[in-house]
């Protein structure tokens, strides 16, 4: 088995549902989102920054990713009025092209298969906003595995607030204790922590660059396809 990154958990987890974080967990989605992000730049006379550095701006919402874009820092904020003529922009380009570079993780199909077929059931839980979550998951044929998808405006708080985790246990009439999250970021470790839920996070993702060990998550995998050996279905 994968090294564990708390001993204090039992394995393999009895759970009824298996919630997903979707970028950079799900779906590689960097590719997009840069090239989005430095066509707004040109609309505004602004050079273009490479890859790597978008690779570690995901997470916290499209506003705080278009402040990075602006000013190359993670928390800085931009002036008011650039940041205003930006927004709208970034949004437009991405919805038009949010899926022409982005694309499943490798065993992310055979993952979201076998579970199905294993009786879970499946969502998934993103602070993307629903506007380019629902056309990225439909899009790269991955809706079809999911009996609820959450989006970052679905919900007055999103994570690492718990209220998407609670709202989807609740939507399938368990408890916390049997639900679990798979993500990436410490944002997914916190989210499952408040709402007492043990997660599992992936080495691949984005998490602004940090060793997502750190956050200690509950397990830590290098592929999706080695989540299953964690679970049990509970009955």
């Amino acid at each position: 088995m994968p090294n564990t990154a708390r001993k204090t958990m039992s394995f393999p987890l009895a759970v009824k549902m298996v919630m997903i974080d979707l970028d950079g967990t799900l779906i590689d989605t960097v590719p997009d989102l840069a090239a989005a992000a430095n066509r707004m730049l040109a609309d505004l006379g602004r050079k273009p920054w490479d890859e790597k550095h978008y690779r570690t701006w995901i997470g916290n919402g499209v506003p705080r990713f278009v402040k990075r874009a602006l000013t190359g820092e993670m928390q800085a904020e931009p002036d008011q009025k650039l940041f205003n003529q930006a927004l709208e922009p970034f949004r437009q380009h991405y919805g038009e092209a949010v899926s022409d570079l982005s694309r499943p993780y490798p065993g992310v199909v055979k993952t979201l298969e076998h579970l199905t077929v294993q009786g879970y059931s499946l969502a998934c839980i993103t602070n993307k906003a629903e506007a380019f979550t629902l056309p990225l998951l439909k899009n790269l044929e991955l809706d079809k595995y999911f009996k609820l998808v959450l989006s970052g405006d679905s919900l007055p708080k999103q994570k690492p607030d718990p209220l998407p985790l609670q709202h989807a246990c609740r939507h399938f009439g368990i408890v916390t204790s049997h639900g679990v999250l798979i993500g990436d970021s410490s944002n997914d470790v916190h989210a499952a922590r408040s709402a007492g839920m043990p997660v599992i996070c992936v080495t691949y993702g984005y998490n602004h660059g940090h060793d997502i060990r750190q956050s200690l998550p509950d397990a830590v995998v290098d592929s999706l396809t080695e989540v299953p050996q964690y679970l049990r279905l509970y009955s």
